[in-house]
């Protein structure tokens, strides 16, 4: 197998994925539901990344993913107490407090005032680094994808849209934009709001 084959999945091409077209399922220990965004892998695999938001409706424990590390962010509510079975408990609180933690660890979470909604990024560690940015949107902002660099950029709030040699539509709140990988190219993203940018690319070291 050449070189790093098992990524070529990070060259899917780039789109825009409207909130509308977000695919609503159960959670794996049937707790709750989720709003996939996206999941993306090796062919023949298990998925290596995954997107969705978490709906959360009453006190749940989590979902076990062996080999998947995760970042939480509040999306909506009025937080989230993330209670682990070590004993340690971190509380997400508006606006937008986050946690990234392994995807092994035993918790359950317990809502602090009514329902949330939250901002699910999970990857497969041995595969894949991932690093989650959030930054307010208030003129040009770039991103540039290039051989095994791909962007997932989630706007919160707001309206953008894409300066490119890409066409690609223009961004409402709660959309999503994947920028895959490949020629390296030029995103100028005009708009005004709030965004979670991510940034995937290979992990040192993986299997090719």
């Amino acid at each position: 197998m050449r070189q790093n084959a098992r990524m070529d999945f990070l060259n899917t091409p780039s789109r825009v994925i409207p909130a509308v077209d977000y695919r609503r399922e159960r959670w794996r220990n049937q707790q709750g539901w989720t709003r996939e965004i996206l999941r993306m892998g090796p062919p023949g695999e298990d998925w290596a990344l995954r997107l969705s938001i978490a709906e959360i409706e009453q006190d749940a424990d989590f979902s076990a993913f062996p080999g998947i590390d995760r970042e939480l962010v509040l999306l909506h509510g009025n937080g989230m107490r993330l209670c682990f079975d070590g004993g340690e408990t971190v509380t997400l609180l508006p606006p937008h407090q986050r946690l990234r933690f392994p995807g092994e660890a035993a918790l359950r979470g317990e809502l602090v005032d009514g329902p949330t909604h939250d901002f699910n990024l999970m990857w497969r560690r041995d595969l894949l680094q991932a690093t989650l940015l959030h930054r307010p949107l208030v003129g040009p902002m770039l991103f540039f994808s290039e051989p095994g660099v791909a962007w997932a950029i989630h706007l919160l709030g707001g309206n953008a849209r894409f300066e490119s040699e890409v066409a690609l539509p223009p961004l409402e709140g709660g959309d999503t934009a994947w920028l895959g990988a490949g020629a390296r190219t030029r995103y100028a993203l005009h708009g005004a709001g709030e965004l979670l940018a991510i940034r995937i690319e290979p992990r040192t070291g993986a299997a090719g």
